[in-house]
Order: C-alpha cells, then structure tokens, then sequence
C-alpha cells in the first residue's frame, strides 16, 4: 500500500510523550499506532471504543486508583499471583 497521505496533530507535549512511551514499551512507533486506529475506525465504521463521561462512581475509583488508594503494586506475574492468594 502506498503510504503517502500525511496526518497532522497539535497535542500537549506531555500527552504524546506519555504515550510515546507506552507505544515503545508496546514495540509500536506512533505511525503504527494511528494506522491501526485509522484501520479499526475503517473496519468498524466508527470510534473502536467508548467515548463516554464517566459517572460519579467511576470518577472516584479512577480518581482512587491514579492516586494509588486501594491498590497495590506488583512487578511480576508471580508477586502478582501471590498477592491475590493472601
């Protein structure tokens, strides 16, 4: 496929540094990333995923969870499996 059309976005610098980074843990550059949302978006003719406001409820666990309330880190599958079973 002739790849030719140019895409262009103004974003907050530290959006796309966030997810430049997450693409890269991914093995994805960020061309990859926006042709496969391009291509879902094609395929199921709309946004691949839910745009919506989060409720009250959701809203606070959210808040919680970036805040690291009632969570609990791990660093591998193993700890991970040890901290479920306790």
């Amino acid at each position: 496929m002739n790849k030719s059309a140019v895409v262009s976005a103004r974003i907050a610098p530290e959006v796309k540094r966030k997810a430049e980074k997450i693409l890269s843990e991914l093995g994805l550059t960020t061309t990859e990333a926006i042709t496969m949302l391009f291509q879902q978006i094609n395929l199921r003719q709309g946004i691949p995923f839910p745009i919506e406001i989060p409720n009250p409820e959701t809203l606070k666990a959210i808040r919680e969870a970036d805040a690291g309330i009632g969570t609990t880190r791990v660093h591998s599958i193993d700890e991970l499996r040890t901290s479920i079973e306790s």
